[in-house]
């Protein structure tokens, strides 16, 4: 490869500094401080030379957390950060806010979280995801529920110029016999052009996070391919979650050999070229590391 290899999907948090709500003792493993310091040694390890910070909860808080994680650590390369999008002036501060820092690359928002399943279609909501759209920003769908996924077609169409990608390929039922409605919602989806998907939190639908295996995530990987083709796939560790599925290297190492069934064109598009073009990722922040590839050839 010689594209450096980006996680477009990875977290931090800090419980002392921002609230995380959904946190808890169920969660022991990772209801605690998770920073970029606490994965460094694996994505070293694994050959992931960048990485995407994803929100994770919302507040601005959680931002900042992220910002400062950022300018520690010159392998993140890309912020999703949070902001109101229900409350037009507080979003058009925040995202003002961002103007002039090129990591800033989108928006995500907890909506499964949200009591209402159609938040997205609400009209405050739209003038937030106007502006998303008029400054040329991203914006990450966590579609937990079906009828998140089945929204992402009608978003498509209002906002034709919204980059939007779906968080974990809309939660795929890995492990179970029926893939419907997903393998039918994520073709829906993946029909609008404006519209990526995320190869990342692949986990088990049936019992524990961690009972899942290349072979049962293979059908959902296939059809993302599929209807997305290679260029709208992007590759997601989704650490520190994932350490509830099995931990980074494992995640990495059961998506690896879907990733090596594909040619080496595709396989560079899905784990970074694609998370480049679309989070429109400042080139400056990894030339130096295109530089030295191009330098070994």
């Amino acid at each position: 490869m010689t594209f450096p290899v980006i996680d477009a999907h990875q977290h931090v948090w800090d419980p002392a500094r921002a609230e995380y709500a959904w946190l808890g003792p169920e969660l022991a493993p990772i209801n605690t401080a998770m920073s970029f310091e606490d994965v460094a040694p694996e994505l070293q390890a694994c050959g992931v030379g960048y990485t995407v910070q994803v929100q994770s909860a919302d507040n601005a808080e959680d931002t900042v957390v992220m910002r400062a994680s950022a300018a520690a650590h010159p392998e993140v390369v890309g912020i999703v950060g949070y902001a109101p999008l229900d409350d037009a002036a507080a979003a058009e501060a925040t995202l003002n806010s961002w103007a002039d820092d090129s990591l800033m690359v989108g928006v995500r928002i907890l909506i499964h979280n949200k009591p209402d399943p159609d938040w997205l279609l609400r009209s405050d909501v739209a003038d937030g995801l106007a502006m998303l759209q008029e400054r040329n920003l991203a914006f990450d769908v966590v579609a937990e529920l079906p009828r998140h996924l089945g929204i992402v077609p009608i978003l498509a169409e209002r906002f034709p110029d919204l980059r939007m990608v779906i968080d974990h390929l809309g939660k795929p039922p890995v492990g179970l016999d029926d893939s419907e409605p997903w393998h039918t919602l994520i073709a829906e989806a993946a029909a609008c052009p404006n519209v990526y998907g995320k190869v990342s939190g692949l986990y088990s639908a049936t019992g524990e996070l961690g009972s899942w295996t290349t072979d049962t995530i293979r059908p959902s990987f296939e059809r993302a391919v599929e209807v997305f083709g290679a260029r709208r796939l992007m590759y997601g560790g989704d650490w520190p979650v994932s350490i509830l599925a099995g931990g980074y290297t494992r995640v990495w190492n059961g998506l690896k050999p879907l990733f090596d069934s594909v040619c080496e064109q595709e396989r560079e598009w899905m784990l970074g070229r694609t998370a480049a073009h679309f989070y429109r990722l400042d080139p400056q922040r990894f030339a130096a590391d295109q530089d030295a590839t191009k330098e070994n050839r």
